[in-house]
């Protein structure tokens, strides 16, 4: 029989003797605690790390987890701060990195994860890149309140400290994002978009565009160039010279499209560096181009500045109905009485856009009737559009219309709109305004007038440049720019297509007796051709023996009559004219029936019609940095708007050894 000492021992051993019958422990903390017995009836929890010792159980009152989970997973637990360097991970029996947990928990507790000041700081100046906030907002009471209370442990940064991170970002997506443009196999193509500031100041957003060996189109912005003085000569060329030489492009250079006016002096400027810098394609004739955006955009102005009377009185009127409930609950109602069949809704236009103005005047114009109806029944609605300013309105629409189909092409974010595009846009202006100048109509002849200086000295311009990008579509070649200019040149067609004919071929030879760049992408795709052909050959003939006067004899018979690769493809029928082919797949297809003329076709189909993103090809304005930006150092300004762009496209894995610098 079992003494009363006995007896309550084998009640206190009873629970843990016959784990089978009891519900297993799920939380996490007792991968860090362990249950010890102290004394009948009651029993600690003890750290493994610290061994301090902690309440769980007194008969029958529990003491619960929580606060076992607040010494391991709020960093009280000295022994964890000690192994943090060692990186310890929850679950380890001894605080070393190699331990892992040995089960998955259910618990709705978060493990136990190291402070990282480093990688705090490094993300801090991503988010600042990433959604353009002030790099003061690291000072700000509230931020400053916000961090403290989310992380006591983190040290505050300064402006300072912040600067130098997202500096420090720049540089280290800088290295990918040269690793990129080494492994591209053709040459780069440039465009240079010119903002202004409060201070007078230019900077300059220079942009490559390129093709890589899978024939995808990429761009990145390279550099943000301060100009003190963006309106002289030598603005333009100093951005170009600091980005050729920031990235190691001297030689790779093949075109150059800009956005700021840029008189004859500032054009012979760049020439000559290009001259210097790089190997003068054609003679020069494609490297420098006017952005279609912005020559769109100037003659959507001076349209709109041509009707600006009737353009400001369609507006208050639309401004009378849009900004009264009232008004335009009646001007509804008048709508469905009329019963006008538009499905347009009238808003007021947007002054630094040029397309809202035009869509609200196209919008008025097909509920003039309604406007007509207005005037008759509410007695506050005065000074209505007459016959008179309706019928200018449609002038002004009819002339605006295929400017904004050409600009919409460019708000495309997932097709690049390509030279091969415009060329029909602009010679279809071309000829519709060449057809209305004839017309007496005074108000026609001033908006003609405007529009076709501008129009006629882009083409002049960049004509060569759109003809020969559409030489390289395999559904076009020469055939449309044969019928585009007799339409357009009548008698003279004959001489301006023999300039195009004439300059493909001398860039073709250019290509085979100087195929530049020679980057290792280039290289290879080159080796890989010329081995596949060695292949052939090796399969077709056993033996030179006694072959080699055989070959001499070929090359002094048939040297003159083969034919070079470009006149092979422009005498081969044309394809069909599929909606959506792709000009880059078509060339990537047949880059080992055309080695030499590929590469040409690359470098021609890279080249930029436009400077302006989707969100400001409709601009009226010049685009200004913000006084903060201009505030801050160039270099700076340079590594956010850079770090912002390269950050878009993905970046290698961020180490711990976050790179400092200090201002």
């Amino acid at each position: 029989m079992a003494t009363p000492e006995e007896n309550n021992a084998l009640v206190m051993v009873t629970p843990d003797a016959q784990p089978n019958k009891r519900r297993k422990k799920k939380s996490i903390v007792w991968e860090h605690f362990t249950i010890e017995t102290v004394s009948p009836g009651c029993r600690r929890a003890c750290c493994n790390q610290c061994k301090q010792s902690f309440a769980y159980s007194t008969g029958s009152k529990v003491a619960g987890t929580s606060h076992l989970k607040r010494h391991i997973a709020k960093g009280t637990c000295p022994a964890l701060l000690r192994n943090q360097g060692n990186q310890y991970t929850p679950g380890s029996g001894n605080g070393t990195a190699s331990d892992t947990p040995k089960r998955r928990y259910r618990s709705p507790s978060s493990p136990y994860i190291s402070f990282d000041a480093d990688r705090c700081r490094h993300e801090i100046a991503k988010m600042i890149i990433m959604h353009d906030y002030p790099l003061h907002m690291v000072e700000h009471s509230g931020f400053v309140t916000f961090v403290q209370n989310l992380q006591p442990r983190f040290g505050m940064v300064s402006f300072n400290t912040v600067q130098g991170d997202c500096v420090a970002t720049y540089l280290r997506e800088k290295q990918n994002v040269m690793k990129f443009i080494e492994g591209m196999p053709g040459r780069v193509c440039l465009t240079l978009d010119t903002w202004t500031s409060s201070q007078s100041l230019g900077y300059v957003f220079v942009t490559g565009h390129f093709i890589d060996s899978d024939w995808k189109p990429h761009r990145r912005i390279l550099n943000v160039v301060m100009e003190p003085y963006p309106d002289s000569d030598t603005a333009l060329s100093h951005a170009v010279a600091c980005c050729l030489s920031d990235w190691s492009l001297e030689g790779k250079l093949f075109s150059v499209t800009y956005n700021h006016p840029v008189g004859e002096p500032g054009l012979e400027s760049l020439r000559s560096l290009l001259c210097i810098k790089n190997p003068l394609i054609l003679n020069g004739q494609l490297l420098i181009g006017n952005c279609i955006a912005h020559t769109l955009s100037s003659i959507a102005k001076d349209v709109l500045w041509a009707g600006r009377d009737v353009v400001k009185k369609i507006r208050d009127s639309v401004k009378y109905v849009k900004t009264s409930e009232s008004h335009e609950e009646k001007f509804v109602e008048l709508k469905e009485q009329l019963q006008v069949p538009s499905e347009r809704s009238l808003s007021v236009d947007d002054q630094s856009q040029w397309n809202t103005t035009y869509l609200m005047l196209v919008a008025a114009s097909e509920l003039k009737e309604v406007f007509s109806c207005l005037d008759t029944s509410d007695p506050d609605y005065k000074e209505a559009p007459s016959m008179e300013h309706w019928r200018q309105v449609e002038t002004v629409c009819a002339y605006l219309r295929p400017l904004h189909d050409a600009a919409n092409i460019l708000t495309s974010s997932t097709n690049s709109p390509t030279a091969i595009t415009f060329f029909h846009e602009v010679w279809k202006i071309q000829t519709d305004l060449a057809r209305a100048v004839a017309s007496e109509d005074p108000f026609i002849s001033v908006i003609t007038k405007a529009m076709q200086e501008k129009i006629s000295k882009y083409w002049k311009d960049c004509s060569l440049v759109l003809a020969i990008a559409v030489v390289m579509d395999p559904r076009f070649k020469m055939k449309l720019v044969e019928f585009s200019f007799s339409k357009l040149y009548g008698e003279d067609a004959p001489t301006y297509i023999k300039i195009v004919d004439d300059g493909i071929h001398e860039l073709f030879l250019e290509y085979v007796a100087l195929p530049l760049p020679l980057t290792p992408t280039y290289a290879d795709e080159g080796n890989t051709e010329n081995n596949m052909r060695t292949e052939d050959h090796q399969g077709t003939l056993l033996s030179d023996n006694g072959l080699t006067d055989f070959d001499m004899f070929i090359m002094e018979t048939t040297s003159q009559q083969m034919k070079s690769e470009l006149d092979q493809y422009l005498e081969e029928s044309l394809l069909p004219r599929v909606q959506e082919f792709d000009v880059l797949s078509w060339w990537k297809l047949n880059k080992l029936k055309y080695p030499t003329l590929s590469k040409m076709a690359r470098d021609i189909l890279t080249i930029p019609v436009s400077t302006a993103g989707p969100n400001s090809v409709f601009d009226t304005v010049n685009k200004e940095l913000d006084e903060y930006r201009t505030s801050l150092r160039p270099e700076t300004v340079e590594a956010l708007v850079c770090a912002k762009d390269w950050l878009r496209y993905g970046s290698a894995e961020v180490s711990n050894a976050v790179v400092k610098m200090e201002f």
